[in-house]
C-alpha cells in the first residue's frame, strides 16, 4: 500500500488510515514474509525467554520488542540495549534515568524484573502475559507499516504522520523529540525548517532553534497532536522535501473536494497569507 489513496489529500488518507491501522498493519505484515517471520517466531518462543541475556540472544524476538517501542536503531548497541533491559530504572544512576528519554524509561520499565536487583525475575517475566506478546506483536506490525509508507511514498509523509500520532505523548520533552527521528522529523518540518538542511547544524543549535519554535502544550492531547500531525502534512505539500512530486493547490486544499480550507489548520482565516501566520 502506498502513502497516498488515489483521489484523497494527504491529510484525508491520514484521517481515513487512523481508522483502521491496526487492521491495515496486521494485512501488511501477514504479506510480508520477513515481518510475519519474525511475529510468528517472537510469538512462539516468548514464553521461554525468560531473562534479559535469553531475549538478547534472540535476535528475531529482540528485533520486534525494540520496533515495538521504535528502538530499532540501537540494536547493535548490544551494551546499551542490556543496560536498559538491567538496570533499574528507579535508580538515578541507571542509563535510562540519566537519560531523561521517555522511550527508554518506558522500554526499561517494562522489563523492570530482569533488573539486576530482582530476586524473581523467571516468575514475573514481561512475557508470561500471553496480552503483553500480543500488544508487542501489533506494535511492531505498525511500526513495520508505517515505515513501509514512507519508503513508498515519503513525499506524502503519512507514515511519520500515523507515528507521530501514535506515538507523542504529553509527557515528551523537546530532548525526547529530538532522540527519536520520525518525531523529529515532524516537529522541524511544522516548525518551517528543511530537516536535511537542519541536520545539518549540531545538536546544541538545533535545540536551541526548536525550543523557540515548539510549544510542548501543542501535545498536550490527542486532538492536538492530530492537529499538528495534519500540520506537518499540509507543510509538506506547500514545501516538498523533494522534487518529484510538486505541490499542487488541489493537493493544498484537498484532491478529495472537500473545499475545507487547510488554512483552519493553522489558526488562520481565510484570507491571510498562511506564510504571514507563521514566520511573520
Amino acid at each position: 500500500m502506498s502513502g497516498a489513496v488515489s483521489g484523497l489529500s494527504p491529510v484525508s488518507t491520514y484521517l481515513a488510515s487512523m481508522k483502521d491501522e491496526d487492521k491495515s498493519a496486521a494485512t501488511y505484515a501477514k504479506a510480508n514474509g520477513t515481518i510475519a517471520n519474525y511475529v510468528t517466531s517472537f510469538e512462539n518462543d516468548a514464553v521461554n525467554i525468560t531473562s534479559a541475556s535469553a531475549l538478547m540472544k534472540n535476535y528475531k524476538a529482540m528485533s520486534v520488542v525494540l520496533g515495538a517501542y521504535g528502538l530499532s536503531s540501537i540494536q547493535n548497541e548490544t551494551a546499551l540495549v542490556k543496560d536498559l533491559l538491567t538496570q533499574d530504572p528507579t535508580s538515578s544512576t541507571s542509563v535510562a534515568a540519566k537519560s531523561g528519554n521517555s522511550t527508554w524509561l518506558a522500554f526499561a520499565k517494562a522489563f523492570s524484573a530482569w533488573n539486576e536487583t530482582s530476586s524473581s525475575s523467571t516468575a514475573t517475566s514481561p512475557f508470561a502475559d500471553s496480552s503483553t506478546v500480543e500488544t508487542l506483536a501489533a506494535k511492531y506490525e505498525e511500526t513495520k507499516y508505517e515505515s513501509s509508507l514512507e519508503d513508498s511514498d515519503s513525499t506524502s509523509g503519512v507514515g511519520n504522520a500515523l507515528y507521530f500520532t501514535r506515538t507523542m505523548t504529553s509527557s515528551m520533552t523537546l530532548n525526547d523529540i529530538m532522540s527519536d527521528s520520525s518525531l523529529l522529523k515532524v516537529v522541524e518540518t511544522v516548525s518551517g525548517y528543511n530537516p536535511t538542511q537542519f541536520g545539518a547544524l549540531d545538536y546544541d543549535e538545533q535545540k536551541r532553534l526548536l525550543s523557540k519554535k515548539v510549544d510542548l502544550s501543542d501535545f498536550s492531547t490527542p486532538a492536538k497532536v492530530q492537529k499538528y500531525a495534519e500540520q506537518y502534512l499540509t507543510m509538506l505539500q506547500i514545501t516538498p522535501q523533494t522534487t518529484d512530486k510538486p505541490a499542487t493547490l488541489l493537493s493544498l486544499y484537498g484532491a478529495d473536494g472537500s473545499g475545507s480550507s487547510v488554512l483552519s489548520l493553522f489558526g488562520v482565516s481565510s484570507g491571510t497569507s498562511l506564510v504571514s501566520a507563521l514566520y511573520g
